[in-house]
């Protein structure tokens, strides 16, 4: 009898099927288990509190998405075989197992190699102890299969990937701008010229999806605060990194943690061909920086006593934007500066094709009335500091 799992999503306002016993195996994998550990929007829910779900449950949202782009690209006649199919799965399933503690904070300090390569890395050892049933989804994820728009199905400018995590974000948050007609432009996804792309009657969902992007990026990714928070976080892990290198501290509070692993040495991608480092970062996780943290509010150090305090209290620094840069400004643990991208589209990415009914394909920024090429290039820069509250001034 086979095996079948039902996993209520409130996201998609019902449940998940999930069948095919490779999929089933690698969820139970603890590479894939450890991302119920890791939140999706870090430190998010400092300033919307109903955001604490998991890349996991993000993951599984995009392997439903996924399932339900391929059977709609059937339906329309494209050739894709049962063996693709569960390739196309395991790799939007896997997409972001690379991924550190709380998501993309962490990874600026704690390691030198970008969690896509990390992913990679990981998706090979589950193949390797699968003798081989992901090959398929591995050469999806890098874009080596002969089929290319199985690939931008699993990492495009409309992938499942961030169709899932825009609802996803937006129904934990609260945040109604991050809601797209999800069914709607899966329903008209289609393939020309080996390339994915949506049939007209989708552009106005289309283009709903670009600019809800557009605007969670501002409400909710690049949110102050939470922008403040991150720094408070990055801080901490500098200031232990800075301490254990010049010999003031040892990882004694945290040295039955993996977290001390990363803080002690600095490795490379080549480093993470060795499989004890690759198991030990699999076991790193939100846990083990949020315990470490909890300890060091009592550590001797006043910077590092602060920070934690500062993190586990949610006194945050005061943060400022604008359109130009700071200047003069002395960067310490407490007072910083930065600067923020938001770009809608990127025409040097896989392009949004519309397909006519004539057999026409064009960018969405020829199919659309509302986005023309001016406002999908206009690239948004916004700078900021930050500075101790109790400071009556910046500098």
């Amino acid at each position: 009898m086979t095996k079948r799992k039902i996993i209520n999503d409130p996201v998609y306002d019902g449940f998940l099927s999930v069948e095919d016993p490779v999929i089933l195996a690698v969820i139970e994998h603890p590479y894939f288990q450890r991302q119920r550990r890791i939140k999706q929007l870090g430190l998010t829910h400092l300033v919307y509190p109903g955001a604490m779900h998991t890349r996991f449950s993000h993951m599984l949202g995009a392997l439903n998405l996924m399932g339900r782009a391929l059977d709609v690209l059937r339906q329309k006649g494209v050739a894709i075989t049962d063996e693709e199919c569960r390739g196309a799965k395991l790799a939007i399933l896997l997409h972001d197992i690379g991924h550190g503690p709380f998501s993309h904070t962490s990874e600026r300090v704690l390691v030198d190699v970008p969690h896509e390569e990390i992913t990679l890395l990981m998706m090979q050892r589950i193949n390797e102890e699968m003798k081989g049933a992901l090959d398929v989804a591995i050469d999806i994820f890098s874009n080596t299969y002969p089929k290319h728009f199985l690939h931008q199905l699993v990492s495009s400018q409309l992938d499942m990937d961030r169709l899932d995590y825009l609802g996803r974000d937006s129904f934990f948050t609260g945040v109604s701008e991050g809601i797209v007609g999800t069914d709607r432009i899966i329903s008209m996804l289609n393939v020309h010229d080996d390339e994915l792309v949506v049939d007209e009657k989708g552009i106005y969902s289309v283009e709903k999806f670009i600019i809800s992007r557009r605007l969670m990026y501002w409400q909710v990714y690049m949110h102050k605060t939470v922008i403040a928070a991150d720094q408070v976080l990055l801080n901490i892990l500098r200031r232990v990194r800075e301490m254990i290198g010049n010999g003031q501290v040892s990882v004694g509070h945290i040295a039955d943690s993996p977290l001390s692993v990363f803080l002690s040495h600095r490795y490379t991608a080549e480093d993470f061909y060795t499989p004890p480092l690759l198991d030990r970062f699999a076991e790193l996780d939100d846990d083990d920086v949020m315990v470490a943290v909890k300890r060091w509010q009592h550590y001797p150090d006043e910077i590092l006593r602060t920070l934690c305090q500062s993190l586990v209290n949610r006194q945050l620094p005061a943060i400022r934007f604008s359109n130009e840069p700071f200047e003069g400004i002395a960067c310490d643990y407490f007072h910083g500066t930065g600067e923020l991208h938001n770009r809608s589209y990127d025409f040097n990415d896989q392009e949004i094709k519309v397909l006519y009914k004539d057999g026409r394909c064009v960018d969405i920024s020829e199919a659309s009335d509302q986005l023309d090429r001016r406002f999908l290039e206009k690239q948004v820069v916004k700078y900021f500091c930050y500075f101790p509250k109790s400071t009556s001034q910046v500098v």
